[in-house]
């Protein structure tokens, strides 16, 4: 076993653009899933944990937020709360219904005989890293992009945006603040105005220092190539 030090994978927060190619490859439910993420950065267990029970409605701002028990945060501290900005919360509505208990389900389509009954039932995602996404990312050309990438890209659009470093805390779970039934409406206003702003492309450039050395090196690898 290598130690960890020296051994971490430098994150690899994605473009609007590969965002964009990425999706089209990924099943519908994946899909999904990643935009969720991408407009919450929530951690991907939690997306494929989260449940009905959980949501709790904010008709002022036409949003749901999701209380997670501690048992589904790491540390288990504490509760927490995911906060849908509008895009999340469209890819909520497409899917209530679906499932009983989960939020988030997939179902295998039928190929043929597709009006035959018993319909094959929904069932919660496992896992997103899963074969479906492995060759998407190899599709979009994304390398060993990882999901938990999903997260740091939309920790860049938030910093890119110039929420504040406590709005981004509280969005990340980074912050120490206690229990969620202790935020305020004000707190979750501005948690979700934040989500607002990183919910379309705004065409800021949002390429890491590992980002760029890779290209680099990339370039490099084609000149010689080509000699």
């Amino acid at each position: 076993m290598l130690p960890l030090v020296g051994h971490q994978r430098e994150p690899s927060p994605i473009s609007w653009a590969q965002q964009q190619l990425l999706l089209s490859k990924l099943p519908r439910h994946l899909a999904r899933m990643a935009l969720f993420v991408l407009n919450t950065g929530v951690r991907d267990d939690v997306v494929c944990s989260l449940q009905w029970t959980w949501e709790i409605k904010v008709p002022e701002l036409g949003i749901s937020v999701f209380e997670v028990p501690r048992a589904h945060v790491k540390g288990r501290r504490r509760t927490r709360l995911v906060v849908c900005n509008s895009v999340a919360q469209s890819q909520v509505e497409l899917v209530r219904g679906q499932h009983e208990t989960h939020v988030f389900a997939y179902r295998r389509e039928r190929i043929t005989n597709v009006t035959k009954v018993p319909v094959m039932p929904y069932r919660p995602v496992q896992t997103m890293n899963n074969t479906a996404w492995q060759r998407a990312r190899r599709e979009a050309g994304l390398g060993d992009l990882h999901v938990h990438d999903l997260r740091h890209t939309a920790g860049m659009r938030l910093r890119e945006a110039g929420v504040s470093e406590s709005a981004i805390a509280d969005i990340l779970w980074h912050s120490t603040r206690s229990m969620t039934h202790h935020y305020s409406m004000a707190q979750i206003v501005e948690i979700h105005a934040a989500l607002e702003k990183i919910r379309d492309d705004s065409g800021r450039w949002n390429k890491s220092l590992a980002t760029l050395k890779l290209e680099q090196q990339q370039a490099r690898e084609r000149q010689v190539a080509n000699g």
